[in-house]
């Protein structure tokens, strides 16, 4: 009998102990890249893509198996002064057209504590595909007290060479290396 009772308690706990990610989707709202670069010395320029949608497959029970994938168009970029989004958009720098995007698609995720993970991934930037690491922190993943449904918040850093990516114009005297800061929000598909 306790046999039995074993074997039917590992059946119906095998589901939940292999259950696939959870997809949720990114809060347009509430998820922001910002980027920050050094000029000439002087000042620390910044720019921000806000706005745009992508998804994430969150596995609680192994992270290692979660995975994430967003993109945007280029063209989303907000820098403050419209002269320079301009000048990012010419041939100088982007090229831009209107359906030119950036991708992130990540490969594998390393866990580096509780809550926090280096997430791998390929970055396709101006026509060039890079494997970039973001420094991931969970914030929060519970209920969203506004809108009663799961909710996942993240934050995560990591550094991108511009040369990398046919980006390089001025440098070093406008830093090669730009820093980027990633805020997101997203909500659980049900």
């Amino acid at each position: 009998m306790r046999s039995l009772v074993l074997a039917t308690a590992l059946a119906l706990a095998a589901p939940a102990a292999f259950a696939a990610p959870e997809t949720y989707v990114l809060d347009p709202s509430h998820s922001q890249i910002v980027f920050t670069y050094n000029h000439l010395g002087f000042s620390t320029g910044s720019g921000m893509f806000s706005g745009f949608e992508g998804e994430i497959a969150l596995d609680e029970a192994d992270p290692t198996a979660s995975s994430v994938k967003v993109s945007f168009p280029v063209t989303t970029m907000l820098t403050g002064w419209e002269a320079r989004f301009e000048h990012f958009m010419s041939p100088d720098f982007f090229g831009a057209a209107g359906d030119k995007t950036v991708s992130f698609t990540s490969t594998s995720v390393e866990m580096t504590g509780e809550k926090t993970a280096k997430i791998t991934g390929d970055l396709t930037l101006n026509g060039v595909t890079k494997p970039v690491v973001l420094d991931a922190t969970l914030n929060q993943l519970g209920m969203h007290p506004m809108e009663n449904k799961p909710w996942a918040g993240f934050d995560a850093t990591a550094t991108v060479k511009r040369s990398d990516f046919n980006l390089g114009l001025y440098a070093p005297y406008v830093s090669d290396e730009v820093a980027v800061r990633i805020s997101v929000e997203a909500t659980k598909v049900e």
